[in-house]
């Protein structure tokens, strides 16, 4: 019994300790987000103008996510790097 109750709390530990870790060490820097924020509104500057021109700020994303299937190629690649460089989610 006391083997079993090792075991479940030593894998509850590792469990919550790999729990929100960024890979590659951390979660990215602000420089790191604005940088992937600036490169995907460069990819995705014809898209913006085509599905999404008279939006801003958080509705612009919304925008860009509503048309994902039309969206080209290299927004498609800007947005998923954008995501990777965001925050993790708070708890």
């Amino acid at each position: 019994m006391k083997r079993v109750s090792l075991l479940l709390a030593l894998t509850f530990a590792v469990m919550t300790s790999a729990y929100g870790q960024v890979p590659g060490g951390g979660a990215p820097s602000p420089a790191d987000r604005h940088a992937a924020r600036e490169a995907m509104l460069k990819a995705c500057d014809a898209d913006i103008k085509s599905y999404c021109s008279d939006k801003q700020g958080r509705e612009l994303m919304m925008c860009l996510r509503g048309n994902s299937d039309k969206e080209s190629g290299g927004c498609k690649d800007a947005m998923a790097s954008m995501r990777r460089a965001a925050p993790p989610p708070s708890q």
